[in-house]
């Protein structure tokens, strides 16, 4: 029986270099040109997938942000494939030189230090370059801390968005945040362990204390933790507290069935700045609705300075 080709495989290529999983040799079948976006672990080593060695081992190259890190894959499964870097200070110097690689018919592989590239680091250019000239782009999936954070927080998985790391000044973190507090959804950021308490005290702020949050850190890793509980009480517990090791998702569920849309919102704020001051009234509908009282104030400002532009 003949076994099915994956993406990517020519059937009739002679086999290439190999690699190697606990001492056993494997041989890696050639494949078609094109590049090759391969997801790495994004800790432990043996999260890798054995297509994902296959693709390395058979590569002409492998384009990895720090060759250091990938070297230590690569050593562990005893793939001898070229490393080139491939990261954000170099980018606009190294992707015409990966670009040509592809016109020449070669196999280029595309890896991040850790999970799935393109997930916040350069590789999005290079794979849009790559497909505007006409090459083939191959995924071959595996490990992501996004989907590892999402399916280990306990919160609702049928609609999520992944917003990247947040904006590091808290004026613009706060109002990045603002863009995502009605969406129904859950909420997805990468955060640096410095900034974690600062971003924890803003969501709490933007999209109320009672919002459901998880905090992941180190994922797949020896000292792998998932802190799971509301943002006001996860937010507490940060403040203060020494900065976090390790790389952090940050997972906040997605806002309460029955919570009032803007229209109501505005409707409310209208009707209690005819008799509070801006700032009593955003108390009292943050009372009302359970909303933030920052974002209330904000947005009763908004409805004030409307109202008096208006005025004759």
């Amino acid at each position: 029986m003949t076994r099915p080709r994956a993406a990517g495989e020519d059937p009739v290529s002679a086999a290439r270099p190999g690699f190697a999983v606990d001492a056993h040799p494997i041989a890696a079948r050639s494949l078609a040109p094109g590049l090759y976006v391969v997801a790495t672990p994004s800790g432990n080593l043996g999260d890798v997938s054995i297509r994902a060695l296959a693709t390395l081992a058979a590569a002409d190259l492998v384009a990895c942000e720090d060759t250091r890190v990938t070297r230590v894959l690569a050593d562990r499964y005893g793939i001898a494939t070229r490393l080139v870097a491939y990261h954000d200070h170099n980018a606009a110097r190294q992707r015409p030189k990966l670009l040509a690689a592809l016109a020449e018919g070669k196999v280029v592989a595309l890896v991040s230090d850790a999970g799935t590239p393109l997930v916040s680091d350069p590789g999005f250019r290079l794979v849009k370059e790559a497909l505007a000239a006409g090459h083939r782009v191959v995924p071959v999936p595996g490990a992501s801390a996004v989907l590892a954070a999402l399916v280990a927080s306990g919160l609702p998985s049928d609609a999520f968005l992944f917003g990247g790391f947040l904006p590091p000044k808290a004026a613009a973190r706060r109002k990045r945040l603002g863009q995502f507090a009605a969406t129904p959804a859950t909420l997805m950021f990468f955060e640096s362990p410095r900034r974690l308490a600062a971003s924890l005290a803003d969501m709490a702020e933007v999209f109320g204390v009672a919002r459901a949050c998880a905090v992941a850190r180190e994922l797949t890793k020896t000292y792998e933790s998932v802190r799971r509980g509301s943002l006001g009480e996860l937010a507490a517990a940060y403040a203060g507290a020494a900065p976090p090791k390790g790389e952090i998702v940050v997972v906040v569920g997605p806002p309460e069935p029955g919570e009032p849309d803007a229209a109501d919102v505005d409707a409310l704020l209208s009707e209690l700045l005819v008799a509070y001051p801006v700032r009593e009234a955003a108390v009292e509908a943050a009372a009302r609705t359970g909303l933030s009282r920052r974002t209330l104030y904000q947005r009763a400002l908004a409805l004030k300075r409307e109202g008096n532009d208006g005025a004759p």
